[in-house]
């Protein structure tokens, strides 16, 4: 068995993509596309809750120091250069980049599962910011996993 901690990020959404897609066909075949997406991405969206929500809380310090480590200890030696970024304002205040290539994006799209993809990562990003509570506003309107140009990152520092 594969140490997962070790694992980069886009090996560990692949391993997890061989699991959840067949249940997700079989389930689909059996109650309908519209009603097994909705089901299955309830489920995946309460379990990556809950999982970022219990790796904060495991880290020492204020809500935004909670963040700050699972972004740098956590998510950022995992990402590895799956993606590319350009950074447009970091001021300690206000943290703006535009993701513009993203291999987990170009990984779902070639399954035809693009929404699976954002419930497993995109929206990951809204559950990590929730790790700093009130003192992180994060902000994001499109992704490149829906289709967009770039993914826009948008974060307030309160």
């Amino acid at each position: 068995m594969p140490d997962v901690a070790r694992l980069s990020l886009l090996d560990e959404v692949k391993l997890q993509a061989e699991v959840i897609l067949p249940i997700l066909r079989s389930l689909r075949a059996e109650v309908g596309k519209d009603k097994a997406d909705r089901i299955v991405g309830d489920a995946l969206r309460t379990w990556a809750r809950d999982l970022y929500h219990r790796i904060g809380e495991s880290k020492p310090g204020s809500p935004r120091q909670k963040w700050d480590a699972v972004w740098a200890e956590d998510m950022r030696p995992r990402i590895g250069d799956a993606v590319d970024r350009d950074m447009l304002k970091d001021d300690g205040a206000v943290r703006e980049y535009n993701v513009t290539r993203c291999q987990y994006a170009e990984f779902f799209r070639g399954l035809g599962e693009p929404e699976l993809g954002g419930i497993l990562l995109c929206d990951s990003d809204f559950h990590i910011a929730d790790v700093a509570g009130s003192s992180i506003e994060f902000k994001r309107t499109q992704t490149i996993m829906q289709g967009a140009a770039y993914c826009d990152f948008r974060y307030r520092f309160k």
